[in-house]
Formats: structure tokens, C-alpha cells, sequence
């Protein structure tokens, strides 16, 4: 997801302008940028559906996630109400879509952008079994923060929504519960982004971020500390595995980060960093941690390496 660093930003400071991509019901729809990925046009918008809106059982070329803000939304037979959160595989067939009194909702294309082909017949090769529709605030549990490891600091709950087994992308919904404090700094080998469905949270490098806040965050970008007085509920979601990378410098910088990362992947899977790291010819290029500076010092990351067992007789671009 190629999508800039957007943080903080804050979409009740915008206005709404029309929706009139091809192929969408021409009235009633309308919509607010909260991030895109120019080069596919995978997006993630708020949307706002006017009371008396509808639109016929269609499908969409990229699989598209829905998270109703406010109001009430009918899907085919079922009626989708606040917190009601859907994952639509692409290809998927949804029902008809009928809006008696208007509604808020997060929207998000994640393959491409907006599209619409009118059906009441599933894509063939659709996989119909990744299709979810669950009311977030009703029939997910929440669970503590420590589904994802290493643990966040006791007070930060999650609710998983939608859980993707091959890329381990998650979508769902997080709670800091008042005078919520975390002292560290994270950063992740994934993208994530949030969107503050109510309360304030405050973080180092960001400030506030409030009602309305948002964030879409690339990889290994620092991010912490962090405190919340009153208590924050969210929306978030990643594009891959969640691991939290937790240290105390603020200074260092994604690409300081991403060596971090590769230092951390040696020391629990030497093997798998030496195929990930070899430039075809067993001589990966090693990183810098700035928690154990002399990892390198050790015997097997010299042998790995080869900088101090074999002189050098063959040309690297970067020399």
C-alpha cells in the first residue's frame, strides 16, 4: 500500500463533496479522502448516505470493508446498524443497499479503487467464505492488548473483526480506557491506520489526535509515548502482522528502524535472516541495532557475514 504518512489529521475539518465515480447511484452519496494510494487508487473514505439513498446488489473489483459510524444501513435482508462492520471479498454479490434516514461510514477499497458492477451473482472466482458482517459493539468480545506481541501497557483493549490467515492483516476495533499510559516508543513492520470514533488520545511525536482523528501510518515510523485522560475508541487496521518493536529513541528514523527490525529477525531466526539477507551469494549486508550495537561481535554473525573470515574480491554497486 504504497499511501503517504498521513498523521495526524483530523476530517471534521473538511467538508463532503459528492460521489460520482462511474457506475455509483448518482445521488445521494458523498465522501471525504481520509487516505489513497495513487499509484492503484486503493483508498480509505468517510462516507455519508443520505436518507431515501439506494443502490442495486452490485459487486466491487477489490475487496472493500465497511464500518457504520452513526445511523442505520439495510444490506439485502439485514439491517446494519452503529458499530456494524462487513468485509466484502472482491467479486462478492452484496444485496441491495437501502438508506431510510441517512448514515456515517468508513468505507475502504483495499486492492483498487471504487467500483461497481451491478449483480445479484457472486464473481466465480470470488471466495464467498472471506465474507464477514458482525456488529462490532455487540457479538465481538474484547480482548486485552496482549493478542498482539509483545504486549501494549494494561488498559488498551481489542476486538478483532477481521482476521486475514495468510497476510495476517488484521481489521478492529481498540479501546484506551481512562488515564491509559504507556511510557515507550513502537513501530511496526506493517502499515496501520486509525480513525478516532470517539475520545482523544495524545502521542510524542503528534500531538492530540481527537474525535474525528486519523492516521495512516507506513511502516517502522516511530510512535509513542502515549496517554489518553478520558478514555478513546477506534477503528484500526493493519496490512500485515502486528509485531511491536518497543524501545526508548525517539530520534531514530524508519530506515535505523528497519535495520532494528532485520537485527531483531537474526537473533530469533538466524537461519531464515540468512536467506532473507544473502545477496545470492551468502554475503548479506548486516544491520545496525541501536539496543545491542556489537551484535555483530558475535562468532556466527562473522561467519554469516564473512567480513572478517575471507578478503573481499568481487564488487558491490554501493562501494
Amino acid at each position: 500500500m504504497a499511501r503517504p504518512h498521513i498523521e495526524p489529521f483530523v476530517e471534521l475539518n473538511e467538508s463532503y463533496k459528492k460521489f460520482t465515480l462511474p457506475g455509483f447511484s448518482p445521488a445521494g452519496s458523498h465522501y471525504k479522502v481520509l487516505s489513497l494510494d495513487t499509484d492503484v487508487g486503493a483508498c480509505t473514505l468517510k462516507m455519508r448516505f443520505d436518507g431515501g439513498y439506494k443502490r442495486k446488489p452490485g459487486m466491487s473489483y477489490s475487496d472493500m470493508e465497511l464500518f457504520i459510524l452513526n445511523g442505520a444501513m439495510k444490506i439485502g435482508d439485514q439491517i446494519c446498524r452503529e458499530g456494524h462492520y462487513l468485509f466484502v471479498p472482491a467479486g462478492y454479490a452484496l444485496g441491495a443497499i437501502d438508506v431510510p434516514q441517512g448514515c456515517e461510514a468508513l468505507v475502504m477499497y483495499n486492492d483498487g479503487e471504487p467500483s461497481f458492477l451491478e449483480s445479484d451473482v457472486h464473481h466465480p472466482l470470488c471466495l464467498k467464505e472471506g465474507f464477514v458482517s458482525v456488529n462490532g459493539y455487540e457479538d465481538a468480545p474484547w480482548a486485552p492488548g496482549n493478542l498482539v506481541q509483545p504486549s501494549v501497557a494494561s488498559g488498551c483493549l481489542i476486538k478483532v473483526l477481521h482476521y486475514d490467515v495468510l497476510t495476517e492483516a488484521i481489521s478492529f476495533l481498540y479501546c484506551m480506557t481512562p488515564e491509559f499510559m504507556q511510557d515507550n516508543i513502537s513501530y511496526h513492520d506493517c502499515a496501520e491506520e486509525s480513525y478516532h470514533i470517539w475520545g482523544t488520545s495524545w502521542m510524542l511525536q503528534f500531538g492530540d489526535l481527537p474525535t474525528g482523528g486519523y492516521f495512516w501510518r507506513p511502516p517502522y515510523i516511530n510512535h509513542g509515548s502515549f496517554r489518553c485522560k478520558l478514555g478513546t475508541i477506534a477503528f484500526g487496521r493493519t496490512d500485515s502482522k502486528l509485531h511491536n518493536y518497543f524501545h526508548f529513541n525517539p530520534w531514530s528514523n524508519p530506515d535505523e528502524n528497519k535495520l532494528r527490525a532485520a537485527a531483531h529477525l537474526y537473533r530469533q531466526r538466524p537461519q531464515l535472516y540468512q536467506w532473507v539477507a544473502s545477496d545470492g551469494h551468502n554475503h548479506p549486508h548486516g544491520p545496525a541495532d541501536f539496543e545491542h550495537p556489537h551484535y555483530q561481535s558475535d562468532p556466527q554473525v562473522k561467519h554469516i557475514h564473512g567480513h572478517h573470515d575471507h578478503p573481499h574480491h568481487h564488487h558491490h554497486d554501493h562501494d
